[in-house]
């Protein structure tokens, strides 16, 4: 998917973390026309090298979480903890925010209510004082950079939308249709557990009417095993990697 949208379809967007996610997100956006809107923990300066590549402005958290339409958080569970607690404070609440966020208890300590079973991102509802919609926590990012494909292409990959209010589901949805997949209205924020790390739908790049089968396939009495399997794969991710020279 490539080329700029209709001037009305153009928005403003904030993106919270620059990591592999968030920098996909914003590349794929700058490339449609929109006005994107870096941040991470570390302060623009960290983010100007990176922002020029990308076509994107380097800002602060507060900055990016005022900066437009559609605010995206794309961090560590645990990091979240770490935001500004007024940072959405004034923030319009038509604003739509994003969470791509999986919680990796090997990497992000024990968070005893993501362990007790609440949804991951009615936590990080909580945490922000404010809506969220989930999206993007389920596709690996190289997919997402490659293997977006024009509307009704045989294969076309799928992605579930969960959260609230519906219009900011709506939202999401259209801006997965623009980036190249196929949008899945996976229902109100109580059943984001379905696209949690380890359930049948994620990271398999599966199909519309694949994705809809994995979704209603998850059984929430397995979120445990779910994570443990999703918490193995990120163990040995890093037992593998090789340590970098001080």
């Amino acid at each position: 998917m490539s080329g700029s949208q209709p001037q009305e379809a153009r928005m403003k967007i904030g993106i919270i973390g620059a990591g592999s996610i968030g920098a996909t997100l914003a590349r794929k956006w700058v490339t449609l026309g929109h006005e994107v809107f870096l941040a991470n923990s570390r302060g623009p300066d960290s983010l100007r090298e990176l922002a020029a590549g990308i076509g994107a402005t380097p800002v602060t958290t507060a900055q990016a979480a005022r900066s437009g339409e559609v605010v995206v958080v794309t961090i560590p569970q645990r990091a979240v903890l770490d935001l500004p607690k007024d940072l959405f404070q004034g923030v319009p609440a038509d604003v739509v925010v994003i969470d791509t966020g999986n919680y990796y208890p090997t990497r992000d300590g024990a968070i005893s209510a993501l362990q007790g079973g609440q949804p991951e991102s009615a936590w990080v509802s909580e945490q922000l004082g404010r809506p969220v919609v989930k999206a993007f926590n389920n596709i690996y990012f190289k997919s997402l950079a490659e293997k977006g494909l024009p509307p009704g292409t045989p294969g076309r990959i799928a992605l579930p939308v969960s959260g609230a209010p519906p219009e900011a589901r709506a939202k999401v949805l259209r801006l997965i249709d623009a980036l190249g997949f196929d949008p899945v209205d996976a229902g109100g924020l109580e059943e984001s557990w379905r696209q949690q790390p380890g359930t049948p739908c994620y990271t398999r790049d599966l199909d519309a009417p694949a994705l809809k089968e994995a979704l209603a396939a998850a059984d929430r009495s397995r979120i445990p095993e779910y994570r443990k399997a999703a918490d193995d794969a990120v163990k040995h991710f890093f037992a593998t990697q090789t340590p970098r020279r001080p």
